[in-house]
Parts: C-alpha cells; structure tokens; sequence
C-alpha cells in the first residue's frame, strides 16, 4: 500500500470517509513528510506542526457538514497557502524583509472558505518576493528547489506551492497566478494548477502585485484534486471590487472524460523557435491523445502573441509600482530607523527592504508611467490588451479551447537566469497571453523531456473551467504522467 504522503487529496478523502484513517494520522503523515524532505526542498517558508495537528483535531469532529451528513469536502486534508495571501496572526510575508514580521488581522476569503471546511493549514509557501520571478529564487529566505532535481529550479513565483504538492508535502496549495505563477510551476514540477477567470475567485486578502491581472487559485496533483479545491473557492465577495457574479458549479461532478465533438485549437504562435524540442513532441502527443478521445483539431492564429509579454510586463510592473508605493515604513511592516529625515527613512526603508527584482520592476514600472512616457508605454500596452482579448474571442468562435506548452522549457539550473532578467521573463512567454485577457487556463503533465516534467497548457474563454477541467481530466485518463512521482 502507498504511504499517505503519495496518496491524492481524493484518495485521502475517501479513506477519511471511511474512517481508516482520521485527520490527524494524515497531518502527522504530511508534516513527518516534511521533516523528511524540506531540508532539502525548501518549499515552506514557515510550518506550524502544532496549530496543523489542532485543525486535525477541530476536523476529526466534524468531518460531516450539520443536518445534511453531507461531509465537508476539504475536512482533515493539509494543504499549504502562498505567503501572499493573508492567513489571520500567521506570518504572510510575501518572501520580503519588508514584511517579515507581518501579522494580518484576517483570513483571506479563500483561505476562510477552506477554513470553514475544516482544512488543515500546514504552513505558508516559499515564493518569488511579492510574486516577482519566475524561479522562486528571488525569496529573500531561501530558494526553492525542485523536487526531480535538487539542482533545478520549481519555478515561480508559487514555487513553494508546486514543489510542496510533487514532493509530497501538502496534497494541494493555493497559489497566486499573474502572468503564468501558477501555471509554470505547475508545469515544471509535474502536478497541476489552474489559474480561473479573473474576478471568480475572490482576491480578498492577496497582497497585489498586479491588481488588474493577479488571481488565485489550485495547485494539486491531479485534475479531479483541482476541481474539488476550485470548487470550494469561487464565489462572489463583497470585500472584492473585482469579484464578478457567476454560477458556482460542482466542478468535480463535471468530470465525464467525455470529450467527443470538441473543437481544439493548436496556435502556430505557440509552437516556434525556441520551444524545447522534446516539449514540443510531448505536448503535440498529448494532442494526438485528445484527439484519439474523439476531439477534432484545428490550427488556428494569434497573431499578437509576439506582443503579449512585452504588453504584459508594461501593465504588471506599473501596477506594482503603485501598489508598492504604499511600503514606505511610516504605516506598517520594515521601518528603517536610522535616518536624518521622514524622506532618507522613505528612501532607505525601500533600500534595504526590497530585494533586488522587486526594485528593479518598481523603477521599470514608475519610468512607464512617468510624464512623457505615459502615452508612449502604457496606454499603449492597454490599447494591445484590447486587440489580445479582441483576438482570443475570435478564435473562441472557431474552437472550445486552445492547446498549448505551458513553458518553453523544464526546468532550468538554480542560478542561471538569475543575473538575466529578460531570459527569465522570456519564461512566462505561453502563459501570459491568457493572463493578460483574463481568461482561465490550466497545466497538466504531458511527458518528460531531460528527465523533467512537461505540462500542456489548456486556455479557454471566460468561465469556462468546466471545459478545461475535463478535457484535463479525459487525458489524464488515458495517460500516467500525473501517477509519477519525484525521487526525492
């Protein structure tokens, strides 16, 4: 028999159903597991055992929901939560000095919604320092290494997420996706992750990177994982400006791995020079499994694609340098103390608590939206958001969804990019198209390529996550990439 730790969040489930275990033999499971490997992977950046074990315990009394005997869905399963997102007198730091000793005074809605079904917390992921990098290397903790190789990155910026679900650690992780942090990972750590439709989920209590494009969401082992957690998080919120009204369907009951009659669409952007050969063949097979299921495939254009990074890091670092400016040590977290004035305290208090990325978006950001250039960079770049979203309708109406890699290569040497900025951007290539429009999108291993994971990258219209969970869930069926599991 498998040990816990190997188990999917179903199959736990399912043996908490039927008592074989109870909620704190799993905690203990995952955090034994944790003494195990976390040296070594580095995907927390805190744990707390002794507040897991007392959830574990709430849990073990109420695994059934009052008067239905309905059970809670998450009840007794650990999870970790991206240190961006507000958990109430639990550090959530964003991986900065700056708000290393930060302690919100509230849940994030999604973090409550999970709470409220007695989820066990396990302990806050390690990340890209507020959500900047694609590598998890830009933590000012420690970096987070992948669990296929030790010497290699997970990706980022939920790196601590994607690695602590492959390594065995956490059976699911709410992440923050952007441009692609969800996603990437996801891809290059071999599990899956879905970043929903912008405003389904709600954003309350995410520390903003990007306000307009940030969106949480799953990151598990398998797709009938992603649609559980998925369902137990959307939801309109009133604390969410950008919150939208939408139905809230039972995502797993949607898995029929029938697939027969859709229309798939491959664009020719998304398979140029660049992309890894071996990523190429494994995603373009998994194609062909798709279309051994009874989906018909179509090759379609997009033809600014080539423009959507540049769009996209236009948008996100200026939002960042608005949202950042409010860490300025006269409200809260880091406050330089040993300054002649309030503007040398403003000036140092930024110097020494952002790391270097961070400070480099920020000013990459203000230049953008400085006199002068306004109109030049980023009212521009919203004018080709516009034809990006225009263009993506368009092909909707040809196709049900579009196939694509996640990331252009698996993962690369911890260190190589690092010194690098544009090659590290240059990651993000596939997955912030979708961002950019706001539609949702998931990852789910494909194959291998170097001996590492390869996802294939599945992008639908606006709430359309029914759609994009089964085809997932149909290729997962007839393959056993998502049944691997990490040597470590």
């Amino acid at each position: 028999m498998a040990t816990l730790h190997d188990l999917t969040l179903m199959e736990v489930r399912q043996l908490l159903e039927r008592r074989e275990v109870s909620p704190a033999d799993v905690a203990e499971s995952s955090l034994r597991r944790i003494d195990d490997v976390e040296q070594q992977v580095g995907a927390f950046i805190s744990v707390d055992g002794d507040l897991a074990l007392q959830m574990a315990h709430r849990a073990a009394g109420s695994l059934k929901k009052d008067g239905t005997g309905e059970p809670f869905p998450l009840a007794g399963i650990p999870m970790q939560i991206k240190d961006s997102i507000c958990t109430r007198d639990l550090p959530t730091t964003c991986a900065s000095h700056m708000l290393e000793q930060f302690r919100p005074g509230y849940d994030a809605t999604a973090v409550a919604k999970l709470f409220s079904e007695r989820a066990i917390l396990l302990g806050k992921g390690n990340m890209d320092e507020f959500a900047m990098g694609s590598s998890t290397e830009t933590s000012a903790f420690h970096p987070t290494h992948n669990p296929w190789d030790l010497e290699r990155v997970p990706g980022g910026s939920s790196g601590g997420g994607a690695a602590s679900v492959a390594a065995g650690e956490a059976y699911y992780a709410l992440g923050s996706d952007t441009g692609g942090s969800i996603r990437q990972p996801a891809s290059l750590c071999g599990v899956v992750g879905l970043k929903p439709t912008y405003g389904l989920v709600s954003r309350y209590g995410l520390i903003a990177f990007a306000s307009s494009l940030d969106q949480i969401g799953p990151i598990t082992r398998d797709v009938s994982d992603c649609a559980l957690v998925l369902s137990s998080i959307v939801g309109h919120d009133s604390m969410d400006s950008t919150s939208i009204s939408a139905p809230e369907p039972d995502y797993v009951s949607g898995l029929t791995q029938d697939v027969r009659g859709l229309r798939l669409g491959v664009p020719r952007e998304y398979f140029v020079d660049g992309v890894d050969s071996k990523v190429e063949g494994a995603v373009r097979e998994a194609i062909r499994v798709l279309e051994g299921l009874g989906a018909s495939v179509v090759e379609v254009t997009l033809p600014t694609t080539p423009y959507a990074l540049a769009c996209y890091y236009i948008l996100a670092l200026s939002e960042c340098s608005a949202n950042l400016a409010r860490y300025d040590g006269a409200k809260f977290g880091y406050s330089h103390q040993e300054a002649a004035t309030i503007w040398e305290g403003v000036e140092k208090t930024r110097q020494f608590g952002f790391g270097e990325e961070v400070k480099r978006r920020i000013m990459l950001g203000t230049f953008a939206l400085s006199t002068g250039y306004y109109d030049a960079y980023y009212l521009k770049a919203l004018r080709v958001r516009t034809l990006i979203r225009q263009e993506f309708d368009r092909v909707f109406q040809e196709c049900d969804a579009l196939v694509t890699p996640t990331a252009p290569t698996p993962a690369f040497p911890l260190g190589e990019r690092k010194d690098d900025p544009v090659r590290m951007y240059l990651g993000d290539i596939y997955t912030v198209p979708a961002s950019v429009a706001g539609i949702p999108a998931i990852s789910v291993p494909c194959g291998f390529s170097q001996g590492l994971p390869v996802g294939m990258q599945i992008i639908g219209p606006s709430l359309s996550e029914g759609t994009l969970l089964n085809i997932g869930y149909a290729y997962e069926q007839a393959t056993t990439w998502h049944k691997l599991r990490p040597p470590q």
